[in-house]
């Protein structure tokens, strides 16, 4: 075996021995709480499987015409539903420092900081909060430009190739 692939493996193996011996140390009550992060992270990225699938086939199968409701109001509308039922909350934000509407740029820090991180070619952006002895895991999903029906509605992306990241889907949810 050759000497960085020796080195590459042992740096390897001790990283993956760091992690348990730091998940074994942890608490039963941490180790609960990382179960229940952990299942939070899988919920946001099932809703976010749910949400941007729904919004494409919406496009796809009803927007035809620049006077079609769009997809993206649909999404803003059902975000608004779950956000009054108290399950978690979900925003549409645009990335592209070119909004549609004022209210779609990145209002909070973390919102502003996951843009960053989208922009820069990550596909996601994490970070976990306390706010009245709760946790909550604030999550950022890219949206990029995914069909040409996207620049029907958003004639400030048309010179956005198909891929690029124009917007996020930003989540607050309870980790429980």
């Amino acid at each position: 075996m050759k000497r960085s692939m020796k080195v590459g493996l042992g740096l390897a193996i001790a990283v993956l021995g760091a992690a348990v011996s730091l998940h074994n140390g942890l608490s039963a009550q941490d180790k609960k709480e990382d179960a229940a992060l952990e299942r939070t992270r899988k919920q946001v990225r099932m809703l976010d499987d749910i949400y941007k699938t729904s919004v494409v086939l919406i496009t796809d199968k009803y927007v035809n015409s620049d006077t079609d409701y769009p997809a993206g109001l649909a999404a803003k509308a059902l975000f608004g539903a779950i956000k009054k039922k108290g399950w978690h909350e979900a925003r549409l934000v645009d990335v592209s420092g070119d909004p549609v509407a004022a209210s779609n740029a990145p209002t909070s820090d973390f919102e502003k900081a996951a843009a960053k991180v989208l922009l820069g070619g990550q596909p996601a952006h994490e970070q976990v909060v306390e706010k009245d002895n709760k946790r909550f895991l604030l999550a950022a999903t890219a949206v990029p430009v995914v069909s040409k029906k996207c620049i029907m509605c958003h004639e400030n992306y048309r010179k956005v190739k198909e891929g690029t990241p124009i917007g996020m889907i930003s989540y607050i949810v309870p980790v429980e």
